[in-house]
């Protein structure tokens, strides 16, 4: 494939320079940053990522900020999850919507302090959509871009690493929780969360030029448990079901289509802006939704939508699809119409190099 070429528009990381070091091989764009996607091999990483430990620059989960005394009611307005109930030290996993129930994004929400949110974003420029909002209802908050840019540290050793750095008491943070650590004399906001199903954690690195610091001395403490820079891999995310916005879901979908309805309080989070839209949803129910699959034969790069057939006819997409070395076939992600998204019910996927034949499944692998 064609390189990409370095401008302005595509921003650098704090951590560009050690990921640089560290011999990435492939890069994707994304909320206007650089990525990595693969550093040894997709393999390689998917196999290091489940029995060490590994850093990644996720710098591109930028966070939009809400400050000021209507930030909690513009919160609210962005997502049909009710956050009544969310405190200081909580992260939740937000589904954001429009007015017609559709996804824009799916960022965790960090509740800072009753009048202060970090929502750390997927791939779209969801900052222009919470900036209109705030305008057009004369909402006083302030919404902005921090200078944060967040590092993760994943695999079965991340707590042993991040003790090394951040103390012991890293390891009593519960999931979906923050706290603030001391690193060289700062307090830095560590999460217990990342985007892969191995465990660990998110620091949100507040100034650039912070970034390298953290990275050296990660990477110098991790010596003995194999430390490697990673990214999120392609392979374990689809195994795990975790989906990718733009990918397996877009504005077409609603929260319920992509298996999200269990965050979606449509009867109590008043103030959402797509509110009205999602109770039909939810009292209809979804025609389609996310499911998983397995797939039989050599597949292709699944760098665009495969149909999904049955009998002749379309029943869904293929968004997203692997091999998965460890449960011995190709993993797939797909949007399935009810009529085929029972457990066990085959199908077809017309890919570029022809059918393949496929089963669907209702849960993922891990």
């Amino acid at each position: 494939m064609a390189t990409i070429a370095p401008s302005r528009r595509v921003r650098r990381t704090p951590f560009s320079d050690g990921v640089e070091a560290a011999g990435v091989k492939g890069y994707t764009v994304y909320n206007h940053m650089l990525l990595p996607t693969v550093f040894r091999s997709v393999e390689e990483d998917y196999h290091h990522l489940k029995s060490a430990v590994q850093v990644w620059d996720v710098s591109c989960e930028r966070q939009v900020e809400l400050r000021g005394p209507d930030a909690g009611r513009l919160m609210q307005m962005l997502t049909p999850r009710d956050l009544r109930g969310m405190l200081p030290g909580m992260c939740y996993y937000v589904p954001l919507v429009d007015g017609t129930g559709g996804m824009l994004n799916d960022p965790v929400a960090l509740m800072l302090s009753e009048d202060r949110y970090w929502l750390s974003i997927a791939d779209s420029d969801l900052l222009l959509w919470v900036k209109g909002l705030a305008h057009a209802l004369y909402l006083d908050v302030i919404v902005d871009e921090p200078d944060v840019s967040p590092l993760a540290i994943q695999g079965p050793m991340a707590d042993a690493l991040a003790a090394r750095v951040f103390g012991d008491s890293v390891k009593d943070l519960r999931f979906f929780r923050y706290g603030y650590f001391n690193f060289q004399g700062l307090m830095m906001l560590v999460a217990r969360s990342g985007y892969s199903k191995q465990g660990g954690f998110e620091v949100y690195v507040e100034g650039a030029h912070n970034g390298m610091p953290l990275w050296n001395a990660l990477m110098e403490a991790g010596r003995d448990l194999d430390v490697y820079a990673g990214c999120p891999n392609l392979i374990e995310r689809i195994e795990g079901g975790l989906l990718s916005y733009g990918n397996d879901m877009t504005r077409d979908n609603t929260p319920h289509e992509c298996g999200l309805g269990r965050f979606c309080s449509t009867q109590t989070a008043i103030g959402c802006v797509g509110r009205d839209a999602l109770l039909r949803v939810a009292k209809e129910g979804p025609v389609k939704q996310i499911r998983a699959l397995s797939i039989e034969g050599a597949l292709p790069s699944c760098d665009r939508l495969w149909t999904i057939t049955a009998k002749g006819k379309a029943v869904g997409q293929v968004t997203s699809a692997a091999r998965s070395p460890d449960f011995g076939t190709n993993v797939a992600i797909g949007m399935v119409r009810m009529t085929h998204w029972d457990e066990g019910t085959q199908v077809q996927v017309e890919t570029q190099d022809g059918p393949r034949t496929a089963t669907v499944h209702e849960e993922f692998w891990i």
